[in-house]
């Protein structure tokens, strides 16, 4: 039975420095310092603290440059999902075993489905007896004062994707835009106006044209044997003042 999208074994260490974007020095708890590659490309706005406990993944692949892959990090009590990737297969995994009902009753599950000459959309769920879903799915790791924010820097690829959701619904499919809050602390969502105004004013517009917003936050679970990542609360969306 599916519980959750499993991580590799995890170590922890300290976080030193995360720089360069995809690179983070990590201190282990014998004093070794390695370097883990950082897959979050973005800002990691309150992510990223110097000292904070961090646990990492190591690879086998002999072909890989670093061997080992930033996983966690936990801030203040609060753990957060680092690896980007973990959202698109954690939502995938989920559509797939009914555990989201807004997108329950679809039998077939794609991934990365191109929509237009230049885009892809990250899933798009099928049935004989229902029209196509989209779904584009973002990763939040933004929190200021209980309250999850996207984007944490200028998109203008996401301000694309909100647009190509926007022609979907607009031929009559579904078309759903998944916030995904990889962290435990926050109960509020609301995008982040004065990071990006222009993603802002097209997510709240979007809205207005059919286009469906689901926010889950996560729960973690260390003590289970592998680490396991869980779709947690459902999250209500503030609207811009």
């Amino acid at each position: 039975m599916y519980k959750g999208y499993e991580l590799p074994p995890l170590i922890k260490g300290k976080l030193l420095k995360r720089y360069k974007r995809f690179l983070a020095d990590i201190e282990l708890g014998n004093g070794e310092v390695v370097t883990a590659h950082c897959p979050n490309s973005g800002s990691m706005k309150g992510c990223a603290q110097p000292g904070a406990e961090a646990w990492i993944s190591q690879s086998t692949n002999p072909k890989r440059k670093l061997k080992y892959t930033w996983e966690l990090t936990r801030i203040n009590g609060t753990f957060i999902g680092i690896n980007t990737l973990v959202p698109n297969r954690l939502v995938k995994a989920s559509v797939e075993n009914n555990l989201i009902p807004e997108l329950s009753g679809y039998s077939q599950v794609k991934s990365e489905v191109k929509t237009s000459e230049h885009t892809r959309l990250d899933l798009m769920l099928e049935s004989d007896n229902k029209a196509s879903c989209f779904v584009e799915i973002k990763n939040c790791t933004l929190v200021e004062n209980g309250i999850a924010r996207f984007p944490d820097a200028v998109t203008t690829r996401g301000q694309k994707h909100i647009q190509e959701l926007v022609k979907l619904a607009d031929e009559g499919h579904r078309a759903v835009l998944f916030f995904l809050v990889q962290r435990t602390d926050a109960d509020r969502f609301t995008p982040a106006a004065d990071i990006d105004p222009e993603y802002a004013k097209k997510l709240m517009q979007a809205r207005l044209k059919n286009v469906e917003i689901i926010i889950r936050d996560v729960a973690f679970n260390l003590d289970a044997d592998p680490t396991l990542i869980c779709l947690n609360r459902s999250l209500s969306l503030l609207d811009i003042i």
